[in-house]
């Protein structure tokens, strides 16, 4: 588990009323920066979907219909990854280390799946207690291995204060052109009219190998919204896998070294 530090500051429908809406939307854009050994920047343009995992009955009719869906959720890209609710699986992962949300709220920023295709790199849960104040937060990560890993943002069940600041030892192979040193300084704003996300990972040295950052403004959850993304952003969710490669070939061109892939590790979660 890793270790967090406090700061100081602290629809059914179609176009539902924010008042009802549990869920949001956010129009992001991501930026990857390597700093070490090889000097690398690259910004794209995603939109994401905060959705709280108990009422993912009241989506949109664009995400729910039965017919052919242009855009959808499927919780088997997630947690558990069968297919069953999402709920059960958070609050086991939390029991285990000692985290109790008593019926608190948890939302899951992650991209939905377009036209049928999804890939998540990175996929934040966070986790309120019933009195509202954040607990912990998941950090799920994927990669183009069909593997995934989980660093538990957390401090022994306390609350934390926003923006959320923590660091992880990292454990999980995300790309050949990356070791293993080292770990990642997570810091997390509260997602409410913005969200933002940055990570910072350093080597065992402490010296900043590469910077990691998904910022933009969100709005309600409606279909007017969905439309809106789609027509900016048709394949969205080709573009993210497809920049991956196309990126890494242009660093791997550039010079960086080629790590072989280690076994994942055999906790779901650190």
């Amino acid at each position: 588990m890793s270790r967090t530090h406090h700061s100081a500051d602290n629809g059914a429908g179609a176009d539902s009323s924010a008042a009802d809406n549990p869920h949001r939307i956010y129009f992001t854009r991501v930026m990857h920066r390597r700093l070490h050994p090889v000097q690398y920047r690259f910004v794209y343009r995603v939109f994401s979907l905060l959705l709280d995992i108990d009422a993912l009955d009241r989506v949109p009719r664009l995400m729910s219909g039965r017919r052919l869906r242009l855009v959808r959720f499927d919780p088997r890209d997630h947690g558990p990854r069968d297919g069953s609710p999402l709920r059960p699986w958070a609050e086991q992962l939390l029991a285990r280390h000692g985290i109790d949300l008593e019926g608190g709220r948890i939302r899951l920023l992650c991209f939905p799946r377009v036209l049928g295709y999804g890939f998540n790199p990175l996929s934040v849960w966070y986790c309120e207690h019933r009195d509202g104040r954040l607990r912990a937060v998941i950090a799920e990560v994927n990669n183009t291995f069909g593997e995934h890993h989980s660093y538990l943002l957390a401090d022994a069940g306390r609350p934390l204060d926003w923006p959320l600041r923590a660091e992880a030892v990292k454990c999980f192979h995300v790309s050949p052109l990356m070791d293993m040193e080292g770990g990642y300084r997570f810091r997390l704003s509260r997602p409410d009219d913005h969200v933002a996300v940055l990570i910072r990972q350093f080597d065992d040295r402490r010296q900043l190998r590469m910077v990691a950052s998904q910022t933009g403004p969100g709005e309600p959850l409606t279909e007017r919204a969905l439309w809106r993304a789609l027509r900016r952003m048709p394949l969205m969710t080709f573009k993210v896998m497809a920049a991956i490669h196309w990126h890494a070939l242009k660093i791997w061109l550039g010079g960086a070294r080629f790590h072989p892939k280690p076994e994942p590790p055999r906790n779901e979660v650190t």
